[in-house]
């Protein structure tokens, strides 16, 4: 078996892998670095999770290291592209990890705070800056940062970059860099825009992929279970409080949406916290910070909020809505069974959502399990509403139609009739949601 040490990595960057404990790379990494070792552009494929991070950080760290140079003001030797501020921030930290035992500064950037200190920062110069490309380019447009100099170009979860529409910014940084450098790219997924991306950033790229594209973790246990619109609060209160169900990642369509869930669970004596684009940095911060630290075991997101979430011991991704972007389903439960362990993905599918639930079976090429609801359903839901109707009102933002445009095809209103939530109850048994308990080691 391959490990580590095989690598032939600077002794530094050994000596912070085994600080660690990280002696085995996993598959990705194990395809890459020995690649990106010898200096080749690299297009990898790997679903989140799989340790992209190190595939990239540590050749990366070790060319650095190979040919030490003091920055110039406003230089950068290494760029790292990606789509999120929690991303951005996950991917610094794993450098500093890494590189810990060296002298190599690591600066990041991102929106959201004040942008004078990162002018401040990167006016020194800086080995690696990782960065978002909005942020990177108000640095650009006010001389902030000089490209000119890039070694190393690598660009994270490239088709959600894509998602988020910054094309056009990528473009003009790539337009800035020097045209010999290496490119690193990775992607969970491989469309025929990403491939066009590729092909216009790399030169005589290897390329290595871990899985076919698209497909989804194999340690992760999927269902689905069919329910109506109304209803789903009462589901998700009744899985969050079953057996096993350790530490649950919530994913919803919109931002109000993530917001009104919150509400529902703290009505129901659940503390959950929030994070999407609507909060403050310093919000998103706090409340990753209390989900990682335990203090808070349920964290709602929204697809865009949730990239670089990368926490031990998520045992439930639950899709409260599903994705209309079948993509984003293996990118939302990615977030469970990371680095060997095991976890289960729940989805919530109602009437007007099966389209979206028969999208990401033909995706995945997977046909998801069915999971009856719980035995006492009906009376959950009578509890459930009669709970929210004695509850304050909702702030003014979730009762405001205007917010509810997006929760649904169509945006359009309504309960739905999910298969399992007609008026009278089934005669079908039912079995109360028992998820899996086993958790490895990371």
């Amino acid at each position: 078996m391959t490990q580590f040490s095989d690598f032939g990595l600077a002794e530094p960057i050994a000596k912070a892998l085994a600080a660690e404990g990280y002696h085995t790379p996993t598959p990705i990494q194990a395809q890459a670095i020995p690649s990106v070792m010898t200096g080749r552009d690299l297009c990898g494929i790997a679903q989140t999770g799989t340790g992209k991070t190190a595939a990239f950080a540590l050749p990366t760290l070790h060319r650095l290291s190979k040919t030490p140079k003091s920055p110039t003001r406003g230089s950068v030797r290494c760029l790292v592209l990606a789509p999120t501020r929690e991303l951005a921030s996950q991917i610094a930290d794993s450098f500093r990890a890494y590189g810990r035992f060296m002298r190599l500064s690591v600066n990041v950037v991102f929106g959201g705070v004040p942008i004078n200190k990162q002018i401040r920062d990167a006016g020194h110069g800086v080995d690696i800056m990782v960065a978002t490309p909005g942020r990177l380019i108000d640095l650009i447009d006010r001389g902030a940062v000089d490209l000119r100099k890039v070694e190393v170009l690598v660009l994270d979860e490239a088709d959600q970059m894509l998602d988020l529409g910054f094309i056009h910014a990528l473009k003009r940084i790539v337009q800035i860099l020097p045209k010999q450098r290496q490119t690193l790219f990775f992607s969970a997924t491989m469309p025929r825009t990403i491939e066009d991306l590729a092909a216009r950033f790399l030169t005589d790229p290897v390329k290595v992929s871990v899985k076919p594209a698209a497909t989804t973790a194999e340690r992760v246990e999927q269902w689905v279970c069919f329910v109506n619109q109304s209803e789903k609060p009462a589901l998700l209160q009744s899985v969050l409080r079953g057996d096993g169900v350790e530490r649950s990642l919530v994913f919803t369509r919109t931002k109000h949406g993530a917001d009104r869930v919150v509400r529902q669970l703290g009505n129901a004596g659940i503390t959950a916290e929030a994070i999407h684009g609507n909060k403050s940095q310093g919000q998103r911060e706090r409340a990753l910070d209390a989900f990682k630290r335990g203090n808070c075991k349920v964290l709602v997101a929204t697809d865009i909020a949730a990239r670089g979430i990368d926490v031990d011991g998520v045992s439930h991704v639950i899709n409260y809505e599903l994705p209309n972007v079948p993509e984003s389903y293996v990118h939302r439960i990615g977030r469970t069974a990371r680095a060997g362990a095991t976890g289960q993905a729940i989805a919530f599918c109602a009437d007007d959502e099966r389209p979206f639930l028969r999208d990401i079976e033909k995706l995945t090429r997977i046909k998801v399990d069915m999971l009856p609801l719980p035995a006492d359903f009906r009376a959950l839901v009578s509890a459930t509403a009669a709970r929210e109707k004695a509850a304050p009102p909702p702030p003014r933002e979730e009762r405001d139609p205007r917010s509810m445009a997006g929760r649904r095809p169509g945006g359009g209103g309504g309960q739905g009739k999910g298969r399992y939530a007609s008026a009278k109850p089934s005669r079908d048994p039912r079995v109360v949601v028992n998820p899996i308990r086993s958790r490895g080691p990371r």
